[in-house]
């Protein structure tokens, strides 16, 4: 059984950092493109960020460009949202995602096969 469990999320003031995590379990994810949405409420889920099978590329939504950084351990089968000047607009539950083909990330849900329950990240003024 293949999951993806997000970790890292909590309260945090405006300006502030956190970095979530997304551990996979169930099958190796190297040769794939893994990604992170966001879901605010009464909004519709929208793109963060993704990143290839080697790391070497990723791609960001305007929102998050210059402030969040995503990476990836695949020793550990692990990737990482690093989110820095957090405004109260990033407010929203975070998920990870796995694509089962395709080394690159995309910006599309329906190119992930694997969805993590999500982490909450609240940001106050």
């Amino acid at each position: 059984q293949v999951q993806l469990v997000e970790s890292g999320g909590g309260l945090v003031q405006a300006g502030g950092s956190l970095r979530l995590s997304c551990a996979a379990s169930g099958r190796a994810f190297s040769s794939n493109g893994m990604g992170w949405f966001r879901q605010a409420p009464g909004k519709e889920r929208e793109f963060v960020a993704c990143i290839s099978d080697s790391g070497f590329s990723a791609y960001y939504a305007d929102s998050a460009k210059g402030r969040f950084t995503v990476s990836r351990d695949n020793a550990k089968n692990t990737v990482y949202l690093q989110m820095n000047s957090l405004k109260p607009e990033d407010t929203a539950v975070y998920y990870c995602a796995g694509r089962r083909s395709g080394s690159l990330g995309s910006t599309r849900e329906y190119d992930y096969d694997y969805w993590g329950q999500g982490t909450q990240v609240t940001v106050s003024l």
